[in-house]
């Protein structure tokens, strides 16, 4: 099975088509940026993201978006990740989070796929904290921040491990799964 991927960003190209290819899935990269609406609602962000790429491309496709919840925050900068983390480097991001009166985090992938009749979305969360100082090669944003609960690493310093753990794993395998029962998916 083929499907398109929307994303200008090439380390999460990567990441999915590790994923996706050993199910069956080949992923189909179109490397165009969407303008994303500025929201902390990932659903609505997803949702509006997706329909401005289906407008674009007119075929059956999938976007995603990934953020951190952080507890210390109330919940920020959720929708707004990736502006928050451009607008710091990872010591200013780190040594705000340390802070605040808790370090916890949920890191939170949301997906969304048009089929080109209805939009679906699926969703993967993974708990975790903020480490006290960036660990790890720094070229996938804040994986170098992050250490998912149960681990002493970021991911930034788990290689492969990290998609075999990680949110977006999670949010995959329910697509994978969704596109596997589903009739009449191309």
């Amino acid at each position: 099975m083929k499907i398109r991927f929307l994303s200008a960003n090439e380390q999460k190209l990567a990441e999915v088509r590790k994923i996706l290819e050993p199910v069956g899935v080949e992923v189909l990269p179109i490397a165009r940026r969407i303008e994303e609406i500025q929201t902390e609602n990932e659903l609505d962000l997803v949702r509006d993201k997706l329909t401005k790429a289906f407008s674009l491309i007119g075929r059956p496709l999938f976007v995603e978006h990934t953020g951190l919840y952080l507890d210390g925050l109330n919940g920020l900068p959720a929708g707004l990740t990736r502006i928050f983390w451009n607008r710091l480097d990872a010591e200013r991001f780190t040594a705000l989070v340390q802070g605040l009166d808790s370090q916890a985090v949920t890191a939170k992938t949301v997906l969304g796929y048009c089929d080109g009749r209805k939009m679906y979305q699926f969703s993967g969360e993974l708990r975790g904290t903020i480490a006290a100082k960036p660990a790890g090669t720094r070229g996938f944003q804040w994986d170098c921040v992050f250490i998912p609960e149960g681990y002493e690493q970021t991911f930034a310093e788990m290689g492969e491990l990290k998609n075999e753990i990680s949110m977006r794993r999670i949010a995959l395998d329910r697509f994978a799964t969704f596109l596997k029962t589903s009739r009449g998916m191309a």
